[in-house]
């Protein structure tokens, strides 16, 4: 016979970890807040070790309590992907994704359709927005974020790979008697800021010795789609990764008038709960998306 705790008590446990409160875990489990109370202090009583800090308006895992929470997390997680293995041949899956908004329209959107072709027992669901979210809270599945990710304890992140900042101009510009063709010529050509990207046009200015830009003047956006698109209609140059910009290029749209080399700069990233991160649907669509960036032109070496 195992010697296992009460599964009722890992369960307020590992939930008030995850949440890192209490009451939360009580709103998750429909239980009171002191109903989650009795059912730890009775798993600490079989333990022998306490497993949070109690403050005034506060809980805080103990050393012992984190070790505890990453491996209950994990065991959980197992259990809820096994149970929706056994499920799963019946039922569809759903997965949320929340996407940062030029990456969701620029670069997912247009991908999307080979992931529902290739899993079509899962379903897509895309939120697109700037605002940070709590993987924690369980709504979102997949976070994937412009810059480092959410690095938070029993958050797993991946890198997306370093993709090439390139100028892009609307081809009429670089016809012409004036036409944009080296880099000192930007400073006849009106920029088009990206307000929130890593890698600004003061950057490019400094990798570019003796080039003069106006930084002063020109377009600013703080979402880098609202740039490309200005850059299409003729606008100005803009300067963003070529990740992004795979359509507008192949179409003519947009071309590259100093190559499609750049500062490679890590971007993006994608984050999900490491409790989860074997469930069926998260691992099918994690691994889609980075075999999708592996095989991206625009991010070949």
């Amino acid at each position: 016979m195992r010697k296992l705790p009460p599964l009722h008590a890992i369960q307020a446990f590992e939930a008030a970890a995850r949440l890192g409160s209490f009451i939360q875990a009580a709103q998750e489990l429909h239980l009171t807040p002191s109903a989650i109370s009795h059912r730890i202090r009775s798993l600490e009583q079989w333990l022998g070790v306490s497993l949070f800090h109690r403050m005034q308006r506060t809980v805080v895992l103990t050393d012992a309590g984190r070790r505890f929470a990453d491996e209950t997390g994990m065991a959980l997680g197992r259990l809820e992907s096994a149970a929706l293995d056994i499920a799963r041949a019946s039922k569809s899956d759903l997965i949320t994704v929340h996407v940062v908004p030029s990456l969701a329209a620029q670069w997912l959107m247009p991908r999307i359709a080979r992931f529902s072709a290739q899993y079509p027992e899962i379903d897509v669901r895309i939120t697109a927005s700037a605002e940070p979210v709590r993987l924690e809270d369980g709504a979102i599945d997949l976070d994937i974020s412009y810059g480092p990710g959410l690095r938070r304890a029993g958050i797993d992140t991946d890198m997306f790979p370093p993709e090439p900042i390139v100028a892009l101009c609307a081809p009429d510009l670089t016809r012409g008697r004036s036409a944009l063709k080296r880099p000192r010529d930007l400073g006849r050509y009106p920029l088009i800021h990206s307000e929130v990207n890593q890698y600004t046009w003061k950057d490019w200015q400094s990798d570019h010795p003796g080039t003069r830009l106006n930084l002063e003047r020109g377009l600013r956006f703080d979402r880098s789609f609202m740039s490309i698109f200005a850059a299409v209609d003729g606008l100005g140059v803009c300067l963003e990764s070529r990740l992004l910009v795979e359509r507008q290029l192949d179409s003519g749209r947009l071309v590259l008038p100093f190559g499609g080399e750049g500062p490679r700069i890590a971007c993006h990233a994608v984050s999900y709960l490491a409790s989860r991160k074997r469930l069926p649907k998260i691992r099918a669509f994690r691994d889609w998306l980075m075999q999708s960036l592996a095989d991206s032109p625009a991010l070949a070496a």
